[in-house]
């Protein structure tokens, strides 16, 4: 009892300190960087915190300086590009996607489109520019500290069954973002591991020399006349040693450089000059050039991307800004979150992998590898899964506790619920917009999205959503909004377009996957709801009337049928026009909750095609596969508890612990299916409610 009650006494303790710590992190951050709001706002929350823990008011200047460098080697740091890299937009900084009130998720906004003048540039990116880096680190922090009172719970989403009967215990997930990783499982079943940075032996590449050949100042120019962001109709760049060789270089140069320029050579008062244009117009704007990639290469180049605290629609984002190219030339098979490592496939029309090996010159926390040239892009959900490595650290269960949890998790699974990430982290829940969708109330869809809501925002968004309230002014909203590429910005411009008679087109100009995000949120919702009260009714093992797939057919457990299953087999269906429900008692409480939300059950089609849900079928239990789990021993809280596929390519030897140390941790392995959730594994095995609410109330760091 005393040994387990000092392990108690110390975990709280470590708790509290890593309160602190992550205080002073932030503070760090903002000293370093020089940003007056976060620092006002962490000296203050400090100061409350302190105070509430010791009794001692603290004044500001007395803060003490020895956890200053808890700041996470590598992890506080910017992102940072070497001289290689292109001039215009060098900080490798983008903001994150966010359900509300940051850019929606999904390929940007390509150079040109929608513009009526002679700019190019896209009014996203020139938008994006003008967000200061104060402002976002501000708001972020802000978010972080009203989670707690506006932030959603897993109750509040139907999560609320576990399968095990182990005891719980506590422990801090993503203390670091390089606690959980993300191996992707691809076609092959494989998992893809970052293994080789050399490039593939092409003799039609071009030389090297491409990338050095021009002066800073002809990649300036020749980058403005690439944008239009000029009157100039071409650049002509004077070949100084005049060699048929150097020549051919500096064409290839500006041909690879800058997608969308054509060159030729002039003679000028007796010297030879290389001229660049536009072959087509605008339209030739950063496409791929036919004519100028062989026919016997394939025409995708597939490489693995590693990379580090950046969700996959940002790091292709920074990609495109870097290689001068449109982002829907690239595909993947799923996307992979933001505060993790992460190892995914990703295929790119016509870029070669030379120029895409010279990114790991240029971008910090990414690397690109394996490269080979392909026929066909990749396709979102083609991938088999993802494989996981996760780090608990400061456990607080027994050794027995442990194996008990690792064990069930292992040999029985974890109940499939879809994670708190689908219903998004404001005061207003995706699925309750998704709800306001299906039932067709277009003014409750639009007063969900743009009314002023509880909990903090980034300023420019609690400005719009006041203006919004006080005039219905979709323009005079709309001006409030340095950046108009959320789904509030979207979604005033297309009210300014069409009116506030027709909301539902207003609504269409926000791209097709971000509004059936909110009906799919819905669906999810009412699965999640179902699926608790299944396991509440009848327990863990299959009874007549559940559902199971047999083939691509879903068919009703008969009583004489029933020793033939197991609950692994077991589905349950997210509503639509094209399920069948269980035939037991949670078909009557599919559509008693349906009822209750003003929804018909038998009547899941809508006015607009768009929303219309055929519904799906879901596996109630997950069984993971490759499960394997160590406990560690450690005493500093900021090393890496094991090593990623860059330590193992730069040769670093793994990590070796002590028997003994003053925190323990738990490193997970496991493997999982597309289109389930990591975290409610690891709800599984620690009994603990994983929203970002109950984590920050835990002092963990947030989930994402």
């Amino acid at each position: 009892m005393e040994a387990n009650s000092s392990r108690e006494i110390e975990a709280r303790n470590y708790l509290e300190k890593h309160r602190i710590m992550e205080l002073l992190t932030y503070l760090t951050s903002a000293l370093l960087f020089f940003r007056p709001g976060s620092l006002k706002f962490f000296l203050g929350t400090l100061t409350m915190e302190m105070t509430e823990m010791t009794g001692v008011s603290l004044k500001r200047g007395s803060v003490a300086v020895e956890d200053n460098d808890s700041v996470a080697p590598g992890e506080a740091k910017r992102q940072k590009v070497s001289e290689c890299c292109p001039t215009k937009g060098q900080d490798g900084l983008e903001n994150n996607s966010l359900p509300s009130g940051e850019k929606v998720p999904g390929p940007p906004k390509t150079a040109g489109e929608g513009k009526k003048n002679s700019d190019p540039q896209s009014e996203e990116e020139g938008e994006e520019d003008g967000l200061s880096e104060e402002g976002e680190e501000e708001e972020e922090a802000e978010s972080f500290a009203s989670m707690m009172k506006h932030g959603l719970t897993e109750l509040d989403v139907g999560i609320t069954k576990f399968v095990s009967s182990h005891q719980g215990f506590s422990g801090i997930l993503k203390e670091r973002y390089s606690d959980f990783v993300v191996h992707e499982i691809g076609k092959n079943g494989q998992i893809s591991h970052l293994s080789d940075l050399s490039v593939p032996v092409d003799e039609e590449d071009p030389s090297e020399d491409v990338f050095t050949v021009l002066t800073a100042e002809e990649k300036q120019r020749l980058e403005e006349l690439q944008l239009f962001k000029n009157k100039e109709t071409s650049v002509a760049i004077e070949v100084i040693e005049d060699t048929k060789e150097k020549r051919t270089v500096i064409h290839q140069a500006i041909k690879s450089l800058f997608p969308g320029l054509e060159t030729k050579t002039e003679d000028r008062e007796g010297k030879k000059y290389i001229v660049a244009y536009h072959a087509a117009g605008k339209k030739a704007l950063a496409n791929p050039r036919k004519h100028s990639w062989p026919k016997s290469r394939g025409s995708y180049c597939h490489f693995l991307l590693y990379k580090e605290n950046k969700d996959t629609m940002d790091a292709i984002n920074l990609l495109s800004k870097y290689l001068r190219v449109k982002p829907n030339i690239f595909s993947y098979m799923g996307t992979k979150d933001k505060r993790a490592i992460t190892v995914q496939e990703i295929a790119v029309l016509k870029i070669t992998a030379q120029r895409l090996a010279h990114l790991n010159k240029c971008l910090m926390n990414f690397k690109l590898g394996n490269f080979s040239y392909q026929k066909n892009p990749l396709k979102l959900g083609e991938l088999q899964g993802n494989h996981f490595t996760v780090v608990l650290r400061n456990i607080t269960g027994t050794d027995d506790q442990v194996e008990q949890a690792m064990n069930s998790l292992k040999e029985i699974g974890f109940i499939n619920y879809y994670g708190m990430q689908r219903f998004g982290t404001t005061a207003v829940p995706t699925y309750q917009v998704g709800r306001a969708i299906l039932q067709n109330s277009w003014a409750e869809v639009m007063d969900l999205i743009l009314k002023p809501r509880s909990g903090a925002e980034k300023g420019y968004l609690v400005k719009c959503r006041e203006e919004w309230a006080k005039t219905k002014d979709p323009a005079a909203a709309l001006r409030k909004l340095p950046v108009k590429r959320c789904v509030e910005g979207q979604l005033l411009r297309g009210l300014s377009k069409y009116g506030l008679k027709n909301i539902v087109s207003a609504f269409g100009i926000i791209p097709r996957n971000n509004r059936l995000m909110y009906i799919h949120s819905y669906q999810s919702y009412v699965w999640n709801n179902m699926v608790s009260k299944r396991i509440e009714e009848y327990g863990l093992n299959p009874v007549p009337g559940d559902l199971v797939l047999k083939g691509a057919a879903v068919v009703c457990i008969e009583e004489d049928d029933v020793n033939n299953y197991s609950i692994h087999d077991v589905v349950m269906p997210l509503p639509g026009f094209d399920v069948i429900y269980p035939q037991h008692k949670i078909s009557e409480a599919y559509r008693e909750m349906l009822t209750a939300d003003n929804l018909d059950i038998d009547n899941m089609r809508h006015k607009i095609r768009d929303y219309s849900l055929s519904g799906a079928y879901r596996k109630i239990i997950i069984r993971p596969q490759n499960v394997s789990w160590e406990v560690v021993a450690y005493d500093d809280p900021k090393i890496p508890l094991f090593n990623t596929d860059v330590d193992n390519l730069e040769g670093k030897p793994p990590p070796v612990f002590a028997s003994e140390g003053k925190y323990r941790a738990l490193k997970m392995d496991f493997s999982l299916p597309p289109s389930t959730y990591a975290t409610m594994a690891i709800r599984e095995v620690l009994k603990m409610d994983t929203s970002i609410k109950n984590q920050t109330q835990l002092n963990t760091t947030w989930l994402r």
